[in-house]
């Protein structure tokens, strides 16, 4: 994304000396949004008003419909034009915003002392520096400090307004009343080997149960190789055919970076043939983000970085090589003490990410993305603006696989409304509840059957794990046609069961799942292990890629949007999950039941059957 000139952050610091608050314009200032601070954030000071924010401005765009209706042609099965994604240009051209509203958004910030403005390609983003005080004047606000309970500090705002006239014009502003981080979903159970054993025999693995099948020969319940997924997952012996013109990508957020060395020591040790990948794989920074891929330094050892890049690219590698490896490092986690001489770097990191994505002329067939936050930490505009950018990235013909997080359904003694009321209600969980994401679930356990993830240990009423796989239904996106089939099946069968608690008309989630206790990686030099939805995201990534790999090599279109695919003929190829339940908000939570649930949804993958389903050949 362009950034405005230097001759406009100095027309602009130059201006808000001068004018009033609000902004005087061609019609009166309304509130455009109001969105409370999430219960773990408190309210500061006063934020320093010099301080500079990276401002983005969504504008309403043109065709959004049109892409759409694009999108939902090439990603059904049955339809004609199912595989003919589109192209960068296209996209561009259906989601440009009207002439008037570019002018009438110009008209406004050059009357309030901003001079030329800069666009993205599809001119549907303005991104601008600028003082906080200028833009507390800009959109009629004030900002305040807000501190996270992990000790993190942003400005925000909880309301803004523009001029009436623009409220049809202009979709979303951030950062201002969002408060999403992008927390990994996974580095939170993380234990080096000598610390494994002890617990294994806490959880309820069926360790000793096994029968003299390859699955028990390959798969040890204490730490989870890529051999073992291969076997498990039926990908073993698979050869890439076609990865000249295949890629999968994965992201990275929080001052996160994959380390080289340790990505090295795993493929060494667990996929050899694929040492290579470790030197190989592509980084890219977007908004300042690292690029320090070499060995940890003291500053980074000591807030213990990279667990979730390393994890990522590790069970990446260990799937799908030789499948090339793309790793995007996005800015944005908070400073603490805020360098008033620079752009505060805290801008909202999906946001910055898929907007830079969409710039590119070419992106990678399938994307693993690990991080996510309750739902109701962002405003409904930011939510559905950012799902509709997936959407865009869909159209492409890229598959986006997020996890669906890992406190099942919102955590312990955390399920509270952010609307100022305090409701008890189950929390979903955003990105995973964007329609245009395929979401994915975590599994435990190999023999005699896969069931739902659920890991740490129980408190005295046995519904206070720590860790359980993200599970749930949206509260601002509604149930997609897709899921009519299957959806209020599921909601049927529970009868009564947390009435109230959740929207039953909602989007659920997750779409699939996948191993996700136990990985084996390595990280600073020593082997350990990691677990959560994050790993199991990019294991289901790397599988998609060899899916893609034999699709192209057939003279296929690789999957592109998954769910429509998945929901209709897809979900033959995964072997369902009939054991477990959700947990979180201190009760045992939804079941799992035969046929989709919103714990695995339809399963875990079976390799050769998806290749059939979708028209390759293994």
């Amino acid at each position: 994304m362009h950034m405005f000139a230097s001759a406009l952050l100095a027309a602009a610091m130059a201006a808000h000396a001068v004018v009033a608050s609000p902004i005087q314009a061609r019609s009166p200032y309304a509130v455009k949004e109001t969105h409370y601070a999430p219960r773990e954030w408190t309210k500061l000071d006063r934020a320093n008003g010099n301080k500079l924010v990276h401002l983005q401005i969504g504008l309403k765009q043109g065709n959004m419909d049109g892409l759409l209706k694009h999108l939902d042609e090439v990603s059904d099965p049955d339809h004609a034009r199912y595989g003919a994604h589109l192209s960068a240009d296209e996209v561009d051209d259906l989601v440009r915003p009207a002439k008037e509203t570019c002018d009438q958004v110009e008209d406004w910030l050059r009357e309030a002392g901003v001079g030329d403005v800069s666009y993205n390609t599809a001119k549907d983003w303005i991104t601008v520096n600028l003082p906080i005080d200028f833009v507390e004047k800009l959109l009629d606000t004030e900002y305040h400090d807000y501190k996270h309970e992990d000790g993190s500090i942003v400005s925000r705002t909880t309301h803004w307004s523009l001029p009436r006239h623009l409220h049809g014009h202009i979709d979303v502003i951030q950062p201002t009343t969002s408060f999403f981080r992008g927390a990994a979903n996974a580095a939170t159970y993380v234990k080096t080997l000598d610390k494994v054993h002890d617990e294994v025999v806490s959880l309820s693995f069926a360790n000793g149960q096994y029968g003299p099948s390859e699955i028990s020969k390959v798969c040890n319940v204490s730490s989870v190789t890529p051999e073992c997924f291969q076997t498990l997952y039926k990908t073993k012996g698979y050869k890439t055919k076609a990865a000249h013109k295949n890629s999968i990508g994965f992201t990275n957020y929080l001052e996160e970076v994959p380390i080289r060395p340790d990505t090295e020591l795993f493929l060494k040790k667990y996929r050899p043939e694929a040492v290579s990948s470790a030197k190989d794989f592509k980084t890219y920074s977007i908004n300042g983000g690292p690029l320090n891929d070499g060995p940890l330094t003291p500053e980074e050892l000591e807030n213990g970085g990279s667990h979730e890049a390393n994890l990522d690219v590790q069970a990446i590698a260990g799937i799908s090589y030789k499948t090339p490896i793309v790793s995007y490092s996005t800015g944005g986690r908070p400073p603490f003490i805020p360098d008033l001489t620079v752009v505060e770097n805290d801008s909202e990191p999906y946001l910055v990410w898929v907007n830079w994505l969409l710039q590119q002329r070419s992106i990678p067939k399938i994307i693993s993305t690990s991080y996510g936050e309750p739902e109701q930490t962002v405003p409904r505009s930011y939510a559905e603006r950012v799902c509709k950018q997936f959407a865009a990235v869909g159209a492409r013909g890229t598959t986006l696989f997020f996890s669906s997080g890992d406190r099942g359904l919102g955590g312990t003694d955390k399920c509270y409304t952010n609307d100022g009321k305090n409701t008890y209600k189950f929390l979903p969980a955003f990105p995973a509840s964007c329609p245009y994401v395929t979401a994915v679930g975590a599994t435990k356990n190999f023999e005699p059957e896969e069931s739902a993830y659920r890991a740490g240990r129980n408190l005295s009423d046995g519904f206070h794990d720590l860790y359980s796989s993200g599970s749930g239904f949206s509260d601002y996106f509604k149930q997609p046609t897709w899921q009519k089939k299957v959806v209020p099946k599921y909601v049927k069968s529970i009868g009564d069961l947390y009435k109230g608690l959740y929207n039953p008309r909602g989007r659920g989630y997750p779409d699939l799942a996948a191993q996700g206790l136990y990985f084996a990686y390595f990280w600073n030099g020593t082997e350990g292990t990691i677990s959560g939805t994050s790993a199991s995201t990019p294991l289901t990534a790397g599988i998609f890629a060899l899916v893609n790999d034999a699709l192209l090599a057939s003279g296929k279109p690789t999957l592109g949007y998954l769910n429509p695919w998945l929901y209709k003929k897809g979900y033959k190829g995964l072997t369902d999950i009939t054991i477990g339940f959700s947990y979180g908000c201190n009760v045992q939570g939804f079941p799992v039941k035969k046929g989709w649930d919103p714990i695995t949804g339809f399963g875990t993958p079976i390799f050769p059957e998806l290749v059939k389903l979708a028209g390759g050949r293994v």
